[in-house]
Order: C-alpha cells, then structure tokens, then sequence
C-alpha cells in the first residue's frame, strides 16, 4: 500500500465573532442566496434534468420567504438515475481508492475554503440552523467524513491475513458492492445529507442519492462541490422528490446493493419489509445500514454538579430546536436537588432568544416544516391537558411568520408519560423525579421506558454511580455520554450509531461504517502447484 492518504485532524470551528471576516462573508452570502431564486435540477450523469414537477424551496422561519423550486424525480427519472450509475460502476469500481480518495480529499478542501459560506447560508435559510450549528455540522462535520474516511479506507484495506505459509500468498480484496447504493438522507443534519451516498461511493460503489424534500438547498450545493471536485458523472445521481415516488421504484430495482439510510424509525422498518417481501429478486442480498430514531436519556446522580447538569439540559434538548436524534429528550433528576436544578434551569430557559437564524443573537430558530410543527405542538398540548404533568417552561407556539416553538419542559409525576417514552423531535424535555434511594429501580427505568437505544448520559461526581449506570445501561445507547450532553458526537472521536428501534449501528464516522460497502473476496495464489493428488498416508495400507 502507498499510505499516501494524510492523517486527519478535525477542520477547526470558526467563531463568527462580532466584526470577524467570516460573519461578514457568510452574511454576503446569504444575502445572495435570497436573492437567486434558485431552480434546482435534478443531476442524473452529471446533466441537469428538469421534470417541470415542481415543489418550493422555503424558510422555516419566514414560510413567506421563497428561496426558489426544485423539480421532483418521477418513476422515469429514478429508473434512468439507476440506469446512469450501472453504467457508471463498470468504471468507478475498477479505479484505485487513492484516486477515488482523492476527489473526496479535494472536495473536503473545497468545502474548507470556498465553498463554505455557500454550504452554512443555504442551511442556514433551508433548514433554520443557527451559526454555529450550521457551522459545526454543515461545514465542519462533512468535511471531517470526507477527511477521515479516507483514512479510515486506507486502513481498512491495509488488512490483510496473518499468515502466508512457504510457497502461498494470501491476500483479501475489498470489492464494491454489485449494483447500486439508495442513499435517503434526511432534513436536519447536512453533513449526513453529505455522507450518506458519499461513503459508499469511496469505496468504488456507486449511489441513487434521494434528499429531503425540506432541505433540498444545502443537498444540491453539495452535489455540486462534489462535481466541481472531480466525481465523475453518473457515480451518484441526485434525485430529490417525493418519498412515495422515489423510493418503491429503486427498493424493488433488482440491482439494489444497499440501502444508507438515516430518518424516521417507521419509514426505515417499512423500507426493510419491502425488501424482504422482495429477496428472491435482488442480485445479491442488499446491505441495509440506517440511523432511526431516539428517545435519548439524561440520567442524574445526586451527586451532580448542578450547572453542569443544566448546562448538558438545556444545550443537549434545545439546540436546533430539539431536532437531533440525538437530542435529550427525558431526564431523570433526584427530588433532592430539584429545588436548585429547576431554579437555575429555568431561569437560564427565559434567557433563550427564539426567531431568525439571521439575527445571531438567537439561540434557537423555527422547526423544519408545518408536519413537524403540527406534530409537536399536539405533544405540548396533550401536556398542559393532563393531570399528572405540568409545563415548567415554555410551551406557547406561533406560526404566523415561520414555525416557531419555545424551549419547553414538562415535569411529570409518571415516568411513562407519552412525552416520556415517544419520540417528539422538538424543543421538548420532560422531567421525571425520583427518589435517590431508588437509584438501581432508576436505572432499569431508564433501560425499558424507550423503544430507542441511541444516545444517553449519566452525571454526576461519584465514581461508583458513574459506573453503575455506565455497566446497567449498556444496550440502552449506542452512544453513552459520562458528565456531558448526550448529543454532539464528532467524527474520528465518537463513531456514532444505536441499535434496538435506533437503527443498525454501523457507526459512521468509522471503518465500521466503511466495511459495510464492500464485499471481500480471499485471493490464494499458490507459487508451486502440487503434481499429484496422492498424499502420504496412501502409501501404505
């Protein structure tokens, strides 16, 4: 191997600090990008395609406010998008990782340098994330997938088997997938947007990439870095449309070689159904790696530093709204110190600013779209009408101008309250009391509440309890956070992933992810043949 691909380190996190260049810049560029009106095409073999089927491309926070249109794929479109990329593997799956690599190093580059404020300021105004959040996964997070995983390729084809005897060289190859990759990416994360058909497509695969139809802005601009980078047409088509257009037509394709997948739990056991009702049909049995859904837990020890723990309360529920699988969802607190949690926590709460991601002051931003709105709002108002729960902050809502909800708590007296154990994907934390001498009967709460088992946190100063929880709680999170939010996970760090409802766990931002878009083939070549098939023990009776 030539080992040429450079260790990575994580793209540093700018500041957009008041007077700095790179607010100046970003705010150009938003500026532009309201401006443009944008008409978004299909991209199938590096051509444009219009359908003329077209949806609108909106803020969240100002619905109003139209960025532009994007033409939705059809049964046809699909069908030549797969055609497009079989074409394109013949070719893509023989070129060496090193060149594959490269267009993705190179695409990383880009997207440090010129490309960034286009990337930030259209999910900025696509998807209403803040600065720093579209800073920190826009930007930051896409170019480290692009960094790391080719390293983590690199490494992943140095593996070789331990032994070749005398006269016998063993070798393992990693071959792409047969057929193609359907990559279904989902509206609040733009570096997974970015990752999902990219990750297959260093490995020599080839990816049918169907965004969001609610983030569809940032998706096509990094269709378009990857083309400026290099990638050759036809190695992943972009599609975006409606789900129910889209997706039975490439799920049912016989040449489906895997499925990358991060979005609703539902949608991803629907999509599994299908291509089990369908097995026989396929070329090979397809790869099926999803992220789903989360019911993440905050578990406190009574031992807890108290701003610490509203610190990981209120960044780990309502950053971006709440709308991470990721994000806290339930915490349980110990009666003893909730007199002083709940002081501290709610009056950081009122100092939150909710509005316009424009406005840097502002905390939080709107929700992604009126489903998401309508779906919170009906959890918010199933609280306030019950009698074993009471809203402690927040809990008001207006769509007048974008879809915005506050920062709202729930407090409830039953640990399996529906915002207890349902996922709400909003700015909602319900909080449950319990007594401390109860702690193990907590911890075993906490493990069979959810449905989910994607991330959680213990915290907490004593040693023993961290512990405790940490072993207790071992298939609860694919992703367990000791005295930190349990959201945030960074790639070469956290390889990120949850298993139960959550999904399959293939840990993107890792080789673990990577070995799921290869098929390995053992390659014996023998130096000198036997001549005879007679062995010695025939040689006597």
């Amino acid at each position: 191997m030539n080992n040429n691909i450079p260790k990575p380190t994580n793209e540093i996190i700018l500041s957009y600090g008041p007077g700095s260049s790179e607010k100046n810049s970003l705010k150009s560029k938003i500026k532009q990008l309201k401006s443009d009106n944008i008409k978004v095409p299909l991209i199938i073999d590096g051509k444009e395609v219009t359908t003329g089927a077209m949806n609108k491309i909106s803020c969240p926070h100002d619905h109003q406010n139209i960025l532009g249109e994007f033409h939705q794929a059809t049964e046809k479109e699909v069908n030549l998008a797969i055609e497009s990329s079989l074409k394109a593997w013949k070719s893509w799956s023989n070129i060496d990782l090193y060149s594959r690599a490269g267009i993705f190093l190179k695409a990383a580059d880009l997207l440090s340098g010129p490309w960034r404020d286009t990337i930030n300021a259209a999910t900025m105004l696509n998807m209403s994330k803040n600065v720093f959040q579209s800073e920190i996964d826009a930007a930051c997070e896409l170019i480290d997938f692009f960094r790391f995983n080719a390293w983590y390729a690199q490494e992943l084809a140095e593996h070789q088997p331990m032994y070749s005897p005398d006269g016998v060289q063993n070798s393992l190859e990693l071959r792409p997938l047969e057929g193609f990759v359907f990559a279904i990416s989902p509206f609040n994360f733009t570096s997974i947007a970015g990752n999902l058909p990219t990750a297959p497509a260093l490995m020599g695969n080839v990816a049918v990439w169907k965004p969001a139809s609610s983030a569809v802005l940032p998706a096509y601009f990094i269709m378009k870095l990857l083309i400026e980078a290099g990638l050759p047409p036809g190695v992943i088509n972009f599609i975006p449309g409606l789900g129910n257009k889209v997706g039975p037509t490439a799920i049912k394709n016989p040449n489906l070689a895997g499925i990358h997948f991060t979005g609703s739990t539902r949608v991803f056991q629907n999509m599994w159904e299908t291509i089990g009702k369908n097995i026989s049909t396929y070329k090979s049995y397809p790869r099926i790696v999803g992220e789903t859904g989360g019911k993440d837990f905050c578990i406190a020890h009574e031992s807890v530093n108290i701003e610490a723990l509203v610190t990981a309360m209120l960044r780990g529920a309502f950053e971006y709204q709440g709308q991470k699988c990721s994000a806290m969802s339930r915490a349980y607190i110990p009666k003893t110190i909730w007199d002083q949690v709940e002081e501290k926590f709610v009056a950081e709460v009122k100092t939150i600013k909710v509005g316009n991601p424009e406005d840097f002051s502002n905390f939080m931003n709107a929700v992604i779209d009126r489903n998401a709105y309508n779906s919170i709002i009906e959890f918010i108002d199933y609280a306030r009408d019950s009698n074993d729960a009471e809203i402690i902050t927040g809990g008001q809502y207006n769509d007048e101008k974008g879809y915005f909800i506050e920062p709202t708590t729930i407090l409830t007296t039953n640990s399996k309250f529906k915002t207890m154990c349902e996922e709400i994907f909003g700015p909602v934390l319900t909080v449950f009391l319990y007594d401390p001498a109860n702690w193990n009967e907590t911890l075993n709460l906490v493990n069979t509440t959810s449905e989910y088992a994607l991330t959680g946190c213990v915290m907490g100063e004593d040693k023993k309890a961290l512990k405790e929880a940490k072993d207790f709680l071992i298939h609860a999170a694919g992703n367990f956070y000791i005295n930190d939010k349990p959201t945030g996970a960074v790639v070469g760090q956290q390889p990120f992933g949850g298993s139960r409802a959550s999904g399959t766990n293939d840990k993107a931002g890792s080789m673990f992810n990577l070995v799921r878009w290869v098929s390995m083939r053992t390659v014996k070549k023998t130096l000198d043949p036997p001549k005879n098939f007679r062995y010695p023990f025939m040689e006597e009776k």
